[in-house]
């Protein structure tokens, strides 16, 4: 299943293995999940899970690190048409409609207000573990 994963689940599910966002990055881990990117979004995945306040495993984040970059999905994103409340999330969106992704799963749903998702199902961590079950 191809999707983009806002950063603040990766932080959240480094942070907290035990929740919905954990179970995601276990599964971004274990390759069930193709996570698109581009360099834009691996740039801020680099640049945020280091940062001292999240004291988080450094050896953890970069092996996760490396499983998206090298078992993820690379694409060539556009601008969007129209823009977001927060110009810093544009980058999810654009990857999620260049790369085919069936979801785009953050933890700031407010970020991406409805009329301007276009094709691209945004969705909570918990949301997505549900859809994603009622698939298996």
């Amino acid at each position: 299943m191809r999707v983009v994963i806002d950063t603040n689940v990766i932080v959240s599910g480094l942070l907290s293995p035990h929740g919905p966002p954990g179970e995601i990055v276990r599964m971004v881990a274990s390759g069930s999940l193709e996570v698109c990117y581009d360099a834009r979004i691996l740039s801020e995945y680099a640049g945020v899970l280091p940062r001292p306040k999240f004291r988080l495993d450094r050896v953890e984040a970069q092996h996760l690190l490396e499983k998206v970059e090298r078992h993820g999905w690379v694409v060539s994103a556009t601008p969007l048409a129209k823009r977001l409340p927060d110009r810093n999330d544009e980058k999810f969106l654009e990857v999620a409609l260049a790369g085919g992704a069936e979801y785009l799963v953050t933890g700031n749903l407010k970020h991406y207000p409805p009329a301007k998702r276009q094709s691209v199902r945004v969705v909570s961590p918990a949301e997505f573990l549900a859809l994603y079950r009622e698939r298996q």
